[in-house]
């Protein structure tokens, strides 16, 4: 089927528009819809559990195994684990983008099995959970019911629970807002571990650790930093008598699997009811649990079939110490999390923990970004390498179009002039240079570039077909000023509504139509007046390197153009 035949047939035509109409309106409310698309990096996560071992036991004789066995698997980034007072394994591996997450889940379990053999013995799957900690997530009103962003904001709510805390002595409260990407941890901002690569103790890392946040809370950048590690955490220190054990007729496990269930809770079976399946778990109330006595009223069976109360096998002893360890990329870690302050970016709060960093660590001491924060640290060096390449491939198709290597520079020296008045246009909004508006400046170097090919390109006929240079530019700028204003005043005031959005969403599109918008602008003012002076001078510059081959007999139009400028000159004289 040739182009003739849709121009002879009209009614065949127009239906095959309103057919591809119908199916990408059926497409578009078919498509589901997400903010962001699925970028997080593929993890697998290995939790156990060893009852009965507090975490540096746990840390010693389970997590280093572990992590010994499956670092290097093929594809991992890093690794990050933590070990409870409740005997919790937790270990979080990270793969590279374009990983088969199955593939790389059979690959972690073909490590551990191999390190099975250098677990404990009484090492297990059960596991409980810890008492002193919580989570509540609160769910904003909706935006049509938030008549002020000042005090209705997710910022300002942060900020008045914040204030609430302060007044709580006996109680560590963080407010943090849920990552803008899932699978980034479970806190915006930023996130670090400061780990011990010298191998010294826990309260060492402790003191090092609260030293560095005390030095990033100096920096105008960093709104808040915290951690929720503490080697101050009071516990019990459960001691069971394996002698009055084994004369009673039962055994140390025995003991410790009851006082899991009674204190941290367990599940025992499943309760089917009304077609409906429930787990059930036991542990007793509150009240029965809160004191050291309450040991007094929670039995065990021993050998003759009587109960005997836990009291008089278990010993406990008030201690301090913490209540988990962590250790990232094989390195004892202490967690700290925090946010930037108002008026700085996330690069910003990157950027003066690494200067603290540099000045207040000890030696012996190191720090590593993880979740988001990660990804930003290492993209951000990588952005002046996407501009440089996507230039140089800008460069390199106009070569060919143009068969110049100097030609080309009319055109890619228009482009700063637009990047600038992005950068400009962010500024004056109060934006950041994030990844919408860098997405926008990749989009507009293509915009731009293909603008300014309008002009050279028809300078470049006039010239060949005879005329002059400044002949040549100034017919180009003439003739090609309506439909480079046309073009470009189109695409601002599509994107005027991305520029002036609200709700859900609304900083990510406003970086993206400030930042094109202020580059078209700018740079359809450097099209129009500098890209005219830009081409004749490097075509004056290719023409003495190689001389240019005029057309024989050139365009009507040109002809036509040519005549006209002749009769005005005679006009003149």
């Amino acid at each position: 089927m040739k182009i003739k035949t849709f121009i002879e047939r009209p009614v065949l035509s127009i239906v095959i528009s309103v057919a591809i109409i119908l199916v990408g309106v059926i497409a578009l409310f078919t498509l589901p819809i997400e903010q962001f698309p699925s970028i997080a990096p593929p993890t697998v996560e290995v939790t156990t559990s060893y009852p009965g071992a507090n975490a540096e036991t746990v840390q010693k004789s389970v997590i280093v195994p572990l992590e010994e066995a499956i670092n290097g698997v093929e594809n991992m980034t890093y690794i990050n684990s933590t070990a409870s007072n409740a005997g919790d394994v937790y270990i979080t591996i990270y793969f590279k983008q374009g990983t088969d997450p199955d593939m790389a889940a059979v690959n972690v379990q073909n490590r551990v099995s191999k390190a099975q053999g250098q677990l404990p013995a009484d090492y297990g799957l059960i596991g409980g959970a810890g008492p002193s900690s919580g989570m509540i997530i609160a769910q904003l009103t909706d935006w049509s019911e938030r008549t002020d962003e000042g005090k209705s904001g997710i910022k300002a709510v942060l900020e008045r629970i914040n204030a609430i805390a302060a007044d709580m002595p006996d109680v560590q409260i963080f407010a943090m807002a849920p990552p803008l990407i899932d699978g980034y941890g479970v806190a915006n901002g930023f996130e670090i571990y400061m780990q011990d690569r010298a191998g010294g103790s826990v309260d060492e890392l402790y003191n090092v650790g609260r030293k560095f946040i005390a030095e990033l809370q100096k920096r105008p950048e960093i709104g808040s930093a915290y951690t929720t590690f503490n080697v101050n955490f009071p516990q019990f220190l459960v001691e069971v008598d394996a002698a009055k054990c084994q004369r009673a007729g039962t055994t140390a496990d025995a003991v410790l699997a009851t006082l899991a269930g009674y204190y941290s809770g367990q599940y025992v079976s499943n309760f089917n009811r009304f077609n409906k399946l429930y787990r059930v778990m036991i542990q007793s109330s509150p009240e029965y649990r809160i004191t050291p006595e309450s040991l007094d009223k929670i039995y065990t069976r021993v050998g003759d079939g009587k109960m005997a109360p836990l009291s008089q096998f278990v010993t406990l002893t008030k201690v301090y110490g913490p209540e988990s360890l962590g250790r990232f990329n094989l390195y004892s870690a202490m967690g700290i999390n925090g946010e930037a302050a108002q008026g700085y970016s996330s690069g910003d709060a990157i950027k003066a923990i690494q200067e603290v960093a540099a000045s207040s660590l000890p030696r012996g001491y190191g720090f590593e970004f993880s979740g988001l924060s990660r990804e930003e640290s290492q993209t951000t060096n990588n952005t002046a390498i996407i501009f440089i390449v996507c230039t140089v491939f800008v460069y390199l198709i106009l070569c060919g179009l143009y068969e110049s290597f100097f030609v080309p520079f009319a055109v890619i020296l228009s482009v700063p002039f637009g990047l600038m008045g992005s950068f400009l246009f962010a500024k004056l909004m109060g934006l950041e240079n994030n990844i919408y508006l860098q997405t926008g400046l990749i989009m507009l170097i293509g915009l731009l570039s293909k603008t300014a090919i309008l002009l050279t390109e028809y300078a470049a006929d006039r010239r060949r077909a005879g005329m002059t240079l400044v002949q040549a530019a100034l017919a180009a700028a003439k003739v090609r000023l309506r439909p480079i204003l046309m073009t470009i005043l189109a695409m601002i005031f599509g994107l005027l509504p991305l520029m002036f959005a609200s709700g859900a969403g609304a900083n990510g599109n406003s970086s993206l139509g400030s930042g094109v918008i202020g580059g078209m602008i700018f740079g359809t003012l450097a099209i129009l007046f500098f890209v005219p002076v830009f081409f004749v001078l490097f075509q004056f510059i290719q023409e003495k390197v190689r001389p240019v081959e005029f057309l024989p007999y050139p365009d009507w139009e040109i002809r036509s153009e040519m005549e006209s400028i002749d009769k005005r000159k005679k006009d003149k004289k």
